[in-house]
């Protein structure tokens, strides 16, 4: 299954735009709602023999096309190839490496070496990013509300998460199940980015996706961890429906059931522990939420109530501290932790 960035409800909203102050964008919007990408086999990922290991990156130029993985433009220990986007990709690819092998000792996505692959350049104005169950795909953006899509490092820290939660607990992309993959996806995301720039947990944004945004859109980013509902609020994109509190819940048959949207309320409950530990997040409780996630009794249909349940008995293997600081969380975003087991 593809996992995208972008939410369709606000392509959706883009896509509306006719005519309006966005036509290149809502055309392009429309084109990304449309999107089948193809992927011709045998794909140019190479395959892990048992000596080898460790960070290795490949980046494809699409070249504007939709099959992937494209035209090879970069692997691992060359030198640049003088393409911005490409650039971005492989430093992105880099860092959400170092994230998972400094914070939780894992080795690349499936902790067994896998190459991480991308292509960039992808379709004509292409108004997003995913991951698409073997490797990243970045579009350009329109131009008009979004540009290119590797400038944030915390969508690919993001995108590249999704094949993290793929390799562990598989969470079903669908309801709570789905929206904790989504907020999984972007615990990583924001990990990445305040571990590349060494920033503490009061010191960072706790923002998803900002710089996408250009500066014609009244918004900062995708998402906010820190304040869930606040990313944008803008005439033609609406304003930010997530919730940050499980007595708004959204109900809904649309984006596999609130994936993006409900996504907002384990999200609040990751920044509220991390905020409260202190330090850096990818220290403290960045290795609860990992415990939790490769927790072999967490099944993939698993509820908010059964992960916050994984969370407090990860912290209490860590402490006292913890443990109150993670129970605290989850109770600020009305969730009552399920434990199972001893």
């Amino acid at each position: 299954m593809t996992h995208a960035i972008v939410p369709p409800y606000l392509l959706a909203r883009l896509a509306a735009d006719e005519p309006g102050r966005f036509p290149v964008a809502a055309e392009a919007a429309r084109r990304a709602l449309l999107d089948r990408p193809t992927r011709p086999r045998p794909t140019m990922l190479p395959r892990r023999s048992p000596a080898r290991s460790g960070l290795r990156r490949v980046v494809s130029d699409a070249e504007h096309g939709t099959d992937l993985p494209g035209r090879p433009v970069r692997a691992e220990g060359e030198p640049p190839s003088g393409d911005v986007a490409a650039a971005e990709a492989y430093d992105g690819l880099g860092a959400t490496y170092r994230l998972l092998a400094d914070a939780f000792g894992r080795d690349s996505l499936d902790d067994a070496g896998m190459p991480l692959a991308a292509s960039v350049h992808y379709g004509r104005g292409y108004d997003n990013a995913y991951w698409d169950g073997e490797q990243m795909v970045f579009g350009d953006g329109d131009g008009e509300v979004f540009g290119r899509f590797t400038a944030s490092v915390s969508v690919i820290g993001h995108e590249l998460a999704h094949g993290l939660v793929q390799h562990t607990a598989g969470l079903v992309y669908e309801g709570e199940p789905g929206a904790l993959n989504e907020s999984l996806a972007d615990v990583v995301g924001v990990l990445v980015e305040q571990h590349a720039a060494g920033q503490r947990a009061d010191e960072a944004t706790w923002l998803v996706g900002a710089g996408l945004f250009t500066d014609a859109v009244q918004g900062v980013a995708l998402r906010s961890m820190a304040a869930p509902g606040t990313a944008y609020d803008d005439d033609v994109l609406g304003r930010d429906p997530q919730p940050a509190h499980m007595r708004d819940f959204v109900r809904t048959r649309d984006d596999h059931g609130g994936v993006h949207l409900n996504s907002g309320i384990p999200n609040k409950a990751f920044h509220l522990a991390a905020t409260a530990l202190g330090g850096f997040a990818w220290q403290t409780a960045g290795p609860i939420w990992f415990a939790a996630l490769t927790d072999p009794a967490l099944p993939s249909t698993a509820t908010f109530a059964r992960f916050a349940g994984a969370t407090v008995r990860a912290a209490r293997a860590v402490g006292d501290r913890e443990r109150e600081a993670v129970e605290a969380a989850w109770a600020g975003v009305g969730v009552e932790p399920e434990e199972v087991g001893p």
